[in-house]
This record gives C-alpha cells, sequence and structure tokens, in this order.
C-alpha cells in the first residue's frame, strides 16, 4: 500500500498502532489487485443524482439463530440462551440484547432467508455477490463497489466513489474489500484504513512527506517517483503515470480528510455510537463502532460505495464461546447500527443511502458441546436499511430449528440486485465487456431485485 503519516501526536482517535485517523490515509491495495487512486481519474461520471451504498461486513460468520431469527420454541439445545423482544414493528421480535434496533425496526428489513452462503471463511461473497468458486471471467468479478464506481463516477473529484474502511485482519481474507476485476485497477476500492505493516511491500510510505506539508508539490513529486521506481508492476506503473496529477487533488484536499476526521462531527452525534475498542479481535478487525458513523460521513462527502469491517464473529472455539461473546458484542452492534438508521433519516439521507449488513454465513442450530455453534452455510441472515425500501418488515422464513430457508429463499445476488436498483443502476440489463470481449452483467441473468423492497 502507499501511506500517507501524519505528523501529530496520537489521541483519542487514534489508529491501534498510534496513527490518528486523520494522518492515515492509504491509497491502494497491492494485495487486491493494484494501486486504486486512478479510479478517479478513469471512471465515467455520469452524475446523476448522489446515491450511496454502505456495505457492513461482519467477519467471521454471526449466528442468525441468536441475532434476528430466533426459535424460542425450539429445545434448548437449539433456542440457545437468549429470549426475543418485541419491536416497534407488531409481529417482529428479534434477540433481546438489541434493544436500540428493536425501536428503529420501522426503518430496518430483516433478511432471515439467505440461502447460498458458500461457506468460505471471507469477505469475497458479500463484497461482489458471487461464490469464491465460480467460473470468473479474465480479470476476475468486480466488487459491488467497482461496479458502482463504473457506473457512476465520482461525485465530486477529492472523493472517490469506492471508499473501504476494511482493516488488514490477521485472517487476510476478512480484510479484502474486493477488486476492480475485470474492470481495472481504476475502480479498486479506495481503502483508508489498514494495519503496522508486516512487510514493507505491503505498507510503502512516502519517507519524509506528511499531510501538513502535502502543500510541497516538488517534494511529493519526487516521493512518488521514487516510489514508483520501487515498483516492478507494469500495470501499476501505468496506472500511477496517468494518475499522478489528479491525485495529487485527492491528497492536497481538505474534503477526504475532513469526512474522516470524527473531531469535525458534533460530539453528541459521534456519542450516539458508542466507544470504540481499537484493539484488533484476535485475527479479526476492531470494534472500530464509531467507523458507522465515518462511513456516513463519507458518503455526505462524496463517496458512492463504503465498504466496513466490523470485529470479529468467528466464536465457536473454546476460547471465545457465543454467548459470551454475543453479550459483548451484541449490545455494541445494536447502538451503532440504530445510531446510523437514525442519522441517516434526521439528515434526510434515508431515501438515497442504501445500508446492508451480514457476514459470510450463518450457525449451527445445534449448539456444540463447547456451549457455541458452528459454521452452517445452509442458512444465513441480513439486515437492510434506507435506499427508499420499504422498510419495518421480514423477508422470508428458516424451519422450526433454523436449519434451511422454508419460504422464500433469498440469493447474495439479489440483495446486490437491489442496491443497485436503490442506487439508480439497472443492473438487469446494462452491460459491459470483459477483457476477453465477452458481455457481462452485474448479476446473473435471471436475479432482479427484489420486489418486496423496491
Amino acid at each position: 500500500m502507499l501511506t500517507i503519516l501524519s505528523q501529530r501526536g496520537a489521541t483519542k482517535k487514534s489508529f491501534c498502532d498510534g496513527i490518528s485517523r486523520r494522518g492515515f490515509l492509504t491509497i491502494g491495495g497491492f494485495a487486491m489487485g493494484g494501486l486504486s487512486l486512478p479510479s478517479v481519474l478513469r471512471a465515467e461520471p455520469q452524475r446523476p443524482s448522489h446515491k450511496a451504498i454502505i456495505n457492513i461486513y461482519l467477519p467471521g460468520g454471526p449466528s442468525h439463530l441468536d441475532m434476528f431469527d430466533l426459535k424460542p420454541d425450539a429445545p434448548r439445545e437449539i433456542r440457545g440462551e437468549f429470549s426475543p423482544i418485541a419491536t416497534n414493528v407488531p409481529g417482529i421480535e428479534i434477540c433481546e440484547l438489541f434493544p436500540k434496533m428493536a425501536q428503529v425496526m420501522d426503518k430496518l428489513v430483516l433478511i432471515r432467508s439467505l440461502s447460498d452462503s458458500d461457506g468460505r471463511h471471507d469477505a469475497y461473497q458479500c463484497m461482489t455477490g458471487r461464490k469464491f468458486g465460480d467460473r470468473q471471467p479474465p480479470g476476475g468479478w468486480p466488487s459491488a463497489g467497482a461496479w458502482v464506481s463504473k457506473m457512476q463516477g465520482p461525485v465530486v473529484d477529492a472523493v472517490p466513489p469506492n471508499v473501504a474502511l476494511m482493516y488488514q485482519t490477521g485472517n487476510r481474507t476478512w480484510g479484502e474489500p474486493g477488486t476492480g476485476g475485470f474492470l481495472g485497477v481504476a475502480h479498486s476500492p479506495f481503502n483508508v484504513v489498514g494495519r503496522e505493516a508486516r512487510s514493507s511491500s505491503e505498507n510503502m510510505v512516502l519517507q519524509g512527506i506528511t499531510l501538513e506539508r502535502l502543500q510541497d508539490r516538488m517534494r511529493l513529486r519526487g516521493a512518488i517517483d521514487a516510489f514508483k521506481r520501487s515498483l516492478d508492476q507494469k500495470e501499476t506503473m501505468e496506472s500511477l503515470d496517468v494518475a499522478t496529477q489528479q491525485a495529487m487533488g485527492i491528497l492536497t484536499s481538505s474534503q477526504l480528510a475532513d469526512a474522516l476526521d470524527l473531531s469535525k462531527e458534533d460530539p453528541k452525534i459521534v456519542a450516539r455510537y458508542g466507544e470504540s475498542n481499537e484493539a484488533f479481535q484476535r485475527d479479526g478487525a476492531p470494534q472500530m463502532v464509531e467507523n458507522f458513523c465515518v462511513a456516513r460521513r463519507l458518503v455526505e462527502a462524496g463517496a458512492r460505495f463504503v465498504s466496513l469491517n466490523y470485529s470479529r464473529w468467528d466464536w465457536h472455539g473454546g476460547d471465545g464461546m457465543n454467548f459470551p461473546k454475543s453479550r459483548e458484542e451484541f449490545p455494541k452492534l445494536d447502538q451503532a447500527v440504530a445510531a446510523l438508521v437514525t442519522d441517516l433519516h434526521e439528515r434526510g439521507l434515508d431515501r438515497d443511502v442504501s445500508v446492508v449488513m451480514w457476514g459470510e454465513f450463518g450457525r449451527t442450530p445445534k449448539i456444540n458441546k463447547m456451549n457455541s455453534r458452528d459454521h452452517w452455510p445452509a442458512a444465513n441472515c441480513a439486515l437492510m436499511a434506507g435506499g427508499g425500501m420499504r422498510t419495518g418488515q421480514v423477508i422470508g422464513q428458516t424451519n422450526a430449528n433454523g436449519e434451511h430457508p422454508i419460504d422464500r429463499p433469498v440469493r447474495f445476488q439479489e440483495v446486490f440486485a437491489t442496491l443497485y436498483k436503490n442506487a439508480n443502476i439497472d443492473a438487469e440489463n446494462i452491460r459491459v465487456f470483459d477483457q476477453s470481449g465477452v458481455p457481462q452483467y452485474l448479476v446473473d441473468q435471471g436475479i432482479a431485485p427484489m420486489h418486496e423492497l423496491v
């Protein structure tokens, strides 16, 4: 990665490695297919109304049975330790540890019947809608954010349309926001968080250049030239050559940095989201609830698609049992989600900004001998909000033990088709030719937006 560090000291809003949020701009991701900075150059802006999507990924596979699809009448080894509570929508119940979400249920949609989880421990399906082992075109499938970047372009030149708040995790695949795929590195996610470098190839710092000195164009130019000479990837070199002029426009503008700087937000609003824990959760991401607020700020600044990974949800081992971790994690998530949804409505963004929250699979109905739940791709859940959708409803149903959908099975691509529709993108009919000249669609033919929502 190419990182520009600030000389300001670490503050309460610093990342876990002591780098301040405002002072930590990570550009691109070499492990994810190239430098993404040129996205502001090669995109094809059509500048429609500013629709946006926030994609919240919960790495590790949260338990559908303990969150949004409780089975209080099932045997104890199925139903677990939590009871359902009523929400402000009659007939909809969720986990007792989600009282704040219960009070905004009229602004939410629960999908209880995601049916095609891949079963892999990675973010790929939550970022692309596709299974990892599916046939891929030359260059690979673009992430959803890359499609939005390609179709809509930037709102403003200083903020890339496809932005990621995806921490580099110990389990690498939980921190991957996807790539531009066959659309090219121009549409890859612009990742603005990271982790202490494991090697110089993973985190390349512009030596001697800080945010406070970016006005020194000659010094910046020299640092970028030195950085380019250290690369041996031809495509990345060419992308940098094309992007340098406008790249400086991004780096010297305060717009992106201001969106990342929570000191510029009303402290009362930030407090709504709860208190972040900057420590990484083992091989997962940190509990940065404040990033839910940052995602909203990025959208307001001009981002069209924001992805973030939050905490770690793989608890079936003996050192992280399902129910104790649920008691720790659920209240934090409850506060952050309710705050984000309330924030969007109060700012009049609820019709323009869509939110989806999910993990890679669900959890076994039968509790294992360690009082935890194992991997279960046969049933999964998701939460959606905003986007002008018909909220306050539940989509789908699983059987009495939460083992598999029995009503309205939903595919990941249907969710993405709905999000694209909310963003004014006709995913069913728009096609783009891949690197071999074959026309490709945003979702498979026959996949349509969810009729219950749009």
